[in-house]
């Protein structure tokens, strides 16, 4: 099996190795192959790649531990998804304590990348909720880390991208739910001081809050966009319809992208008109509705292999966050996107919160993120992409390396100061792709 990025580039050669059961050492190449461990394969630059080394697949670590159901604490291997998380814990009153926006992630990599959701206001990352966890080394070295033993490592493997060894298993305490439904509701918006100005007033009083935004929007001065914001159902808001609570499941759609797009597909023309529909398609200021916790979280994951949209080029993702002392930054940004003629077909705005992660190496910090997916068109790409950098880093903001697949080592180091200290605790036999792009030279 080829192991690609979610982006689908850089691309690598590289061999795969299973790993089948927590309790055995190690399986590695002789030297001087290195590792990295490799999930679902989600990540959408090169932290997931290891070229010219192997990749140590864990989706065989793929079972239940145990599971407190009146506590809600939930042990598993690394290998399991989130969907299977999901499948098992809600029907018991259990959600996830924080998300990110597909749940084909498993739950080493939520770890390894610290992913965030649009609950991090009130929840902050994954990290937060990770009780403990076992890290194999390469040595044959067992540690189990929390934020009481071994804390060091419990810090570095926390956003550490997997380089700090393999997590074999890993204990996080759920979130009380009392339905699998979400009341949502999505506004629509004008401009950045709308946003801004949502985002305020929804962050006291609603658990989830994103926004969708129009880059490419006829008036250059706006950026307009669709807040969406919601809550889990409260017992007395379910309907008569809704009653049984958690064995009522949607059917899926079973969508599907068969085929790579032709380059030219995705153009400023075609990425302007799913702009304009997809605002429009709301024909109200806003708009409140009670929908399953699927549709409202994993939206994409509807259309399995989405990714091919993009063409066989494949895109980039581009997550930076910003202080937020400052709109400035933002709107320059926008404009910089904007006049470059790259428009993004997914824009995802957010304020972050003050809650601060474990991790040493974690990217979510307070301010306001903002996620991009651009069509590789060449190298005007990555000059837009090397302009956005530059931007974020005069603003003391940093670039997430979970998405990136071209960030280079001066300005990783310089978003990443820390960097030195998190190298002490990489496992000598563990690197990848990325991780050897942004300390060339080191």
């Amino acid at each position: 099996m080829a192991y690609q990025s979610w982006g689908n580039f850089p691309k690598v050669s590289q061999r795969s190795v299973p790993v089948l059961w927590r309790k055995k050492p190690l399986f590695l190449p002789n030297m001087p192959d290195t590792v990295l461990p490799h999930g679902l394969g989600r990540s959408y630059g090169d932290v997931c790649l290891n070229d010219g080394g192997v990749l140590l697949t864990t989706r065989n670590l793929n079972r239940f531990i145990n599971f407190d159901t009146d506590n809600g604490i939930l042990r598993c291997e690394a290998g399991v998804s989130l969907a299977e998380i999901l499948d098992l814990c809600v029907p018991y009153g259990w959600f996830l304590p924080t998300t990110p926006g597909t749940q084909f992630v498993t739950m080493g990599g939520a770890i390894a990348n610290d992913v965030h959701g649009k609950n991090h206001h009130c929840a902050g990352t994954f990290g937060r909720h990770v009780l403990q966890f076992e890290l194999l080394r390469s040595d044959g070295e067992r540690l189990l880390c929390s934020p009481t033993q071994n804390e060091n490592y419990y810090a570095a493997t926390i956003g550490g991208l997997g380089l700090t060894g393999l997590i074999t298993w890993a204990e996080i305490q759920l979130k009380r739910i009392v339905h699998r439904a979400i009341q949502s509701e999505s506004i629509q918006f004008e401009d950045l001081e709308e946003f801004f100005y949502l985002s305020e007033q929804s962050d006291q009083h609603y658990d989830y809050t994103v926004a969708w935004v129009d880059c490419n929007s006829k008036d250059k001065a706006k950026e307009r966009g669709l807040f969406l914001r919601g809550n889990h159902v409260e017992q007395n808001e379910i309907p008569e319809t809704w009653q049984i609570p958690f064995l009522r499941r949607l059917p899926p759609a079973l969508r599907t992208m068969p085929i790579n797009l032709p380059s030219f597909a995705l153009n400023q023309w075609s990425i302007s008109a799913f702009n304009w529909l997809y605002y429009n398609q709301q024909r109200q200021k806003s708009v409140t509705q009670l929908i399953d916790y699927e549709s409202f979280f994993y939206p994409l994951d509807a259309i399995f292999e989405w990714r091919r949209l993009y063409g066989k080029n494949g895109f980039l993702q581009y997550q930076f966050v910003v202080p937020d002392t400052d709109h400035r930054i933002i709107k320059a940004i926008f404009h910089t996107i904007s006049a470059s003629g790259m428009g993004s077909f997914l824009a995802v705005l957010k304020t972050f919160g003050e809650l601060t992660s474990p991790g040493l190496l974690s990217f979510p910090r307070q301010g306001v993120t903002l996620a991009l997916d651009f069509p590789i068109k060449g190298s005007i790409t990555f000059e837009l992409l090397e302009r956005l950098d530059d931007m974020v880093r005069e603003a003391n903001g940093v670039v997430y390396p979970c998405k990136d697949a071209r960030l280079s080592a001066r300005n990783f180091q310089t978003y990443y100061p820390q960097w030195t200290e998190f190298a002490q605790y990489i496992d000598p036999r563990f690197s990848s792709s990325f991780w050897r792009r942004v300390t060339k030279g080191n």
